[in-house]
This record gives structure tokens, sequence and C-alpha cells, in this order.
């Protein structure tokens, strides 16, 4: 290849490769049962580890969440399940509460509140 061409043509194959995946999804979806046994066991193993990870941020954290106490964690958790389950089951509604929990709580921690 020539320095003339530059990246184009890895961009344009970049390109083919992502529209022949979509193009072949789009033909197949029309053969995929929602209601179908692999596709519920699908659903199941991507809830599986979306749990996993979840729990994996609560409970080995990486980073900065790592310097927040466990018991904060748990109790923005808490929030977040009440405001879900309170809130007919938005889950927004619960990501955000747990959210401003967390937030709130490591703020009324630094500026001395309580000892967390």
């Amino acid at each position: 290849m020539s320095n003339e061409l530059g990246a184009w043509p890895f961009l344009l194959l970049a390109i083919a490769a992502t529209y022949v995946w979509r193009g072949l999804g789009v033909l197949f979806s029309t053969r995929i049962d929602p209601q179908g046994a692999v596709f519920q066991w699908v659903t199941c193993v991507s809830y599986a580890m979306l749990a996993g990870l979840i729990s994996r941020m609560i409970l080995m954290p990486l980073g900065i969440l790592a310097e927040v106490p466990l018991t904060e964690r748990l109790a923005a958790v808490a929030v977040a399940f009440v405001v879900f389950f309170g809130w007919r089951r938005r889950v927004l509604a619960g990501v955000a509460a747990g959210t401003v929990a967390l937030v709130l709580l490591v703020a009324a921690r630094e500026s001395g509140w309580f000892a967390g």
C-alpha cells in the first residue's frame, strides 16, 4: 500500500465488516423465536453475567470505588433496591437513587458528618 492512501483502506474494510454482520443479523432476526428455549437461555446467561459484574463492583471494587467503605456501597445498593421496587420496578429510578445515595454517603463521610 502506498502512503498516499493512508488509513482509508482500513477504514473501508472496517465499515464493510461492520455492515456485513449487521446485514446478516437482519436476515437471521426473522428466524429467531424470542420465546424459544435458546433465546431464553441466552437471556438468563446475560442476566447472570450482569449480576456477577455488579456483585464484583460492590464486593471487590477496583480504582477509586475501592476507597469507599463496604458499608456505604451496601447502603447505596439497599436504597437503589427500595426505590426500584417502590416505584414499580423502574430501573432508571433505582440506578439514580443508588448513585445519589452513594455520592451523599461519601460526601457526608468526607465532610465529617459521620465516621462511615
